[in-house]
Order: C-alpha cells, then structure tokens, then sequence
C-alpha cells in the first residue's frame, strides 16, 4: 500500500492561511510572500493588512476603496506624514515649507545647537536650534526650517536619545538607544554624510530607556534600560562593543527607570518612587528623594538649582533636595487635569503636559505660580482622540508630538510674540508668558508640523 501524498502548508484553505499569517508582523508577512504563489495570496490579503495598519496607525481611519490595504500601508509608511511650517496669521495660516517625518509614533525629541550639526551652513545659523526626533519606524530624524537627515541603523524601535552630543576631538557625536538592545553613535561631522554610523555598543539586554552624557568628562555615556541596568560607556576607547563599557550597576527600585540626567559626576536617575544619585567615579548609589505616597510617572532635574520635579497622577511636585530628608522639602505642588506624563524644568519656568491633552501649563520656579496655559495644538484643531508622545521645549518654543485620527504629527510653535513678557525683580527677564490684557486676537506665533 502506498503512503498518502505529503501535505504541505500550501495545501490549506486560503482563509485558513490569511487567519495565521494575521498573527505574524511586517517582516514576517513579507517573507512569507516570497516563498510560493500561495503563500503570496494569503500574506496579500486585506484581512492580514488590517491588522498592520491599525497596529501602526491606531487611530488613522483606515481607508476604503478599490486599492488594496497592502498597498495603502507601503505608500502611508514610505512617504509618512507632511511637515509643513505654518506662520499662523487668523483667520488662515499659510504653508511656508514642507518636508517630510516619521511614519510612526515619535518617542523622543531634542532641541540641539545647528552649529553643532551637517546642517550649519553659516554664522547666521549660530543661535539656532535644530529638532531631533527619533521613532519607532527604526529612524532619527534631525530636521531644521525644511532642511533634514535621517540616520538608519538600529534593527528595532528607537526609544532614546543623548541629552547631548559626545564630543570627539573637534566634532560631536550623537548616541541614540533602541529595542535592539543596542547603543548606536553617530557623527555630526559633515564629512561623514554617506556613512555616519561609527560604532555600535553591546551590553544591554534589555530595550534602552535614557542616555546622558557625563559632565565632567565628554565623552562618557549613562545609559538605562528597561530592566534597571546603568551602564557607563567610554566612546573614546579605542575598542569597540562591550568593551567599551568602564562601570555598571543596577537599581533596587522596581519597575524600569522614567528619567535620568548627569551633572558634575553625578548621575541622577528616577525609577518607581524614588530618585537615585550614581557617583560615576565609583558606581555608589545614594538616595536623594523618596516618595512614600506617589509613583513617579515623569521627572526633571535641575541639579545645578538642587531642584527635581516629578510628575504624579493628578500633580507635579517641586522639591528642594539641599533640605534635610527628615524636612519637609517639598517646594509647590503644580496642580494638573490628569497624569503628569511630560515635564521641563529649567531656572524660569517649569512646563507641565498629559497624555491627552495639546495643552501645557507653564508654572514658575521659584515660587511654583501658574503662569499661562498654552495650547500646542495645530492651527485646525484634529478631529476624535489625539496622544501625545514627547515634548520639548527651547526657551519659548515648545514642541509636541503624538498620534490622532489623520497620523502621526509634530506641532512646533514660537510663543515668543504671542505675549507680553513679564519682568522680575532686579535686572532678570522672565522667560514665561502671561495671556495678552489688550482686545488684539491677532497671533504671530510660528508652528512647524512635521
């Protein structure tokens, strides 16, 4: 009696096939269509790209029509959304320039000197600041008055970026940390247009949460990761991978670490409810803050001031760690309509955000008053639900990004001349802005969408 004819995958129904191939990502499916006619069919199949473009566009309506799904996610995922830098004039803002972003959610933004960046062309860039993005579409995106460059190289999503560039020699280098559990640098040196990628650090085994740069030597790298591992990186060495790592430790707190920023030797970092100093000379550990009855869910700091701000369900706390831990140090509670989730804190003016909400309210430092709230939104407000994923903030101009019903977005705005600045006592100039007392609507604020 002869066996029975050997079965192959092909040999299923073809719904059966679109159902498994529904439970692969973006790579997986496209491999799977390389294999046979078959396979192509069922990884082809609107039902499987459904399921994609809602995991990359959660709240991106997803189109109807004669036009395959598949295709509607290549032409959405290559192109990405419009920047467009609007000088907003009421009632109309008109389009000034456009280039083009990121074609998924951003996770973390930068402002960064153009001087120190391929874009600097001329003494009178100088003064300006530069944006720095990166996403999870595996990207970095340096972008400045519609002149950009995208640097590629981590094999997953990009969830952080350097405080600050490394120095090397006479040029500067920025680190970038992923899901790939990599550490990547990547130089600003204009020469290195074609290849920028310079080295790769190895070490973490889990997804990377912050990188700070050292203040008392340059080229010193902190980087955090999910499992509350803190690495200490030489990017001078002149080895490479983990070799290059000179200290490291871990946290006792529990849950993954939310804030972390160097100062002098110092490297201070934030995780479940308290704040821990790391002297990066030794790698001693030394608790500087405690929270007995709040999580922390963001957190600033300002140690040059001996002020940290961390964000709680329903407010931020200002605190004053010179005081005594038996005191009380609590400076003001900045009072919010939800999660504190987004926070700066400089010696001005400290700017609070939600998830939720396009709004921020700005508080000053020193005395923890509520000076203005700002709404960061576009010029058209977004129809349904938007989230916010990061923000920054350079003197009087504050970028916001997220997702809402039409993608991802970046809305990038100048408060500078929207209102009248208000002088402190001796010769200090307020860097906060309090609303206009005059009947003039008229609003010459900038906003870039990117």
């Amino acid at each position: 009696m002869s066996a029975p004819p050997a079965r192959t995958l092909a040999d299923l129904d073809g719904d059966v096939l679109a159902h498994c191939a529904g439970y692969l990502g973006t790579r997986d499916v496209t491999n799977l269509a390389m294999t046979c006619r078959p396979l192509r069919a069922a990884a082809y199949s609107d039902a499987v790209w459904y399921r994609l473009f809602r995991d990359q566009w959660p709240y991106q309506p997803v189109p109807c029509g004669t036009v395959r799904l598949r295709d509607h996610y290549i032409y959405r995922h290559t192109e990405g959304p419009v920047a467009r830098k609007l000088s907003v004039s009421l009632p109309f803002p008109e389009v000034v320039e456009t280039h083009r972003s990121h074609g998924a959610r951003i996770t973390c933004m930068r402002f960064v000197p153009v001087i120190d960046t391929p874009l600097y062309r001329s003494d009178t860039q100088a003064s300006e600041k530069a944006l720095l993005t990166s996403s999870t579409d595996r990207t970095i995106r340096l972008c400045w008055k519609g002149n950009s460059r995208c640097y590629k190289g981590h094999s997953g999503p990009v969830t952080a970026l350097a405080d600050k560039f490394l120095v090397d020699g006479e040029f500067k280098v920025l680190a970038s940390g992923g899901e790939d559990c990599t550490i990547r640098l990547w130089s600003m040196n204009t020469r290195a247009k074609n290849r920028p990628l310079v080295a790769t650090l190895h070490g973490h085994e889990k997804s990377l949460s912050f990188l700070s740069v050292a203040w008392h030597k340059s080229s010193l790298l902190v980087s955090s990761s999910k499992d509350s591992k803190v690495r200490v990186w030489d990017t001078m060495a002149p080895s490479s991978g983990s070799s290059s790592c000179v200290g490291s430790t871990q946290l006792s707190s529990i849950g993954p670490p939310i804030a972390m920023k160097c100062h002098q030797s110092l490297c201070y970092i934030a995780t479940g409810s308290e704040v821990t100093a790391i002297d990066l000379r030794t790698m001693k550990k030394a608790s500087v803050l405690a929270l007995h009855n709040h999580k922390i869910l963001s957190c600033e700091m300002l140690p040059s001031e001996w002020l940290i701000c961390t964000g709680t369900k329903d407010k931020a706390l200002l605190w004053d760690i010179r005081k005594s831990q038996e005191l009380s140090n609590r400076v003001a509670e900045l009072h919010s309509d939800g999660p504190v989730k987004f926070l700066h804190l400089d010696s001005y003016k400290v700017v609070t955000g939600v998830l939720s909400d396009e709004e921020v309210h700005v508080w000053e430092t020193r005395t923890g008053d509520l000076l203005n709230t700002l709404s960061c939104g576009g010029p058209v407000q977004s129809v349904g639900r938007s989230t916010v994923s990061a923000m920054a903030v350079n003197g009087c101009r504050i970028a916001m990004a997220g997702t809402s019903a039409e993608g991802s977005f970046v809305h990038y705005q100048d408060f500078l001349k929207s209102s009248v600045q208000v002088s402190l006592p001796g010769r200090e100039v307020s860097k906060f802005w309090r609303p206009q007392q005059s009947d003039d609507t008229d609003d010459d604020s900038e906003d870039e969408d990117y």
